[in-house]
């Protein structure tokens, strides 16, 4: 990635905002984005998401031309149009920043170069935009995230659950400046998901080992963060929060309630399977960790998920 803008400072913003054109998918503001103002080939954006080159290059041909044909201009937006802008380009670099941290596809629990990309165009919206609460708690909540990287694999690449990371690992300079950035994006008054979502992360990289974890304070984030998004994904994160708070039983009740929507995704699956193992019903978890594992489209998780299920049914015999 990149260590510099590819054009000046203030034309860089004004490309940031212009990729994250409202009437781009998600998918096609990431690929133009990257292309555009990240400054990587089509070759290397084609790599990072696992398709062919021939395919990255029409998306960011098509997301070229659904610009133009928008009619927007090579400016910085004013007004409702600014606002709408910036909200997009949020969310572009929060997908952005979650494939490099939690990769949906590959064999790598986490790509670096991407979650660092996303942390550094933030910081040019953020230097652009400082006093926008939510581009604030955005970039707060990627640099708490991002100080994990060092423990969340380990020699061999293989997943370390949170619980179980190595905390004296963790990047402290990251922490703390996430740390002064949540209270700075606090301090603005209204309280948006990212910044929920940025109080939550420090909540775990606050507490010195995992046994620490304030989780009445994580629930209570979760349960405003599921009150402004109405995100299923939230539902399914507040029902670990209970099991931890309140046990697995009743959290079990929470992860039916989404049930129609999540469950047959891997991260329902592993979830419930998760808490089933808590309750002590062994056999049970076992089987959803393995459907849950031949779900899984990364391989380190697939693996992570396929060991836990073999592990429990080793304890039965």
């Amino acid at each position: 990635m990149p260590a510099h803008d590819p054009v000046g400072h203030d034309d860089s913003l004004t490309l940031l905002l212009l990729c994250c054109h409202p009437s781009l998918t998600p998918a096609s503001a990431i690929a133009l984005t990257l292309r555009a103002v990240g400054g990587l080939t089509t070759a290397e954006i084609a790599q990072a998401f696992l398709v062919p080159e021939a395919t990255m290059a029409q998306r960011i041909s098509r997301a070229k031309a659904t610009i133009r044909a928008s009619g927007a201009a090579f400016r910085m937006p004013s007004g409702d149009d600014h606002d709408v802008r910036l909200r997009s380009a949020l969310h572009v670099l929060y997908l952005l920043f979650n494939e490099g941290y939690a990769s949906t596809h590959g064999a790598t629990v986490q790509r670096i170069e991407l979650s660092r990309e996303a942390i550094r165009l933030t910081r040019l919206l953020v230097d652009g935009v400082p006093d926008h609460a939510e581009a604030v708690g955005l970039l707060a909540l990627m640099l708490l995230l991002e100080a994990r990287a060092p423990a969340r694999s380990d020699a061999s690449g293989a997943l370390v659950p949170l619980p179980e990371q190595d905390r004296s690992r963790w990047d402290a300079g990251l922490v703390a400046e996430g740390l002064g950035l949540l209270g700075r994006a606090m301090s603005f008054g209204a309280v948006g998901e990212y910044q929920l979502q940025a109080a939550i992360a420090a909540v775990h990289d606050r507490a010195p080992t995992a046994a620490d974890t304030d989780w009445d304070e994580i629930l209570t984030l979760y349960g405003l963060l599921e009150d402004v998004t109405g995100n299923p994904v939230v539902t399914l994160n507040r029902a670990v929060a209970v099991a931890m708070a309140h046990g697995p039983r009743a959290a079990l009740e929470v992860v039916d309630e989404v049930e129609d929507r999540l469950g047959t995704t891997h991260r329902w699956l592993a979830v419930r399977g998760q808490l089933l193992e808590m309750a002590g019903e062994r056999d049970a978890a076992a089987d959803l960790l393995d459907r849950a594992a031949a779900t899984a489209t990364n391989e380190a998780e697939r693996r992570h998920l396929a060991t836990r299920a073999a592990r429990l049914r080793a304890s039965r015999a």
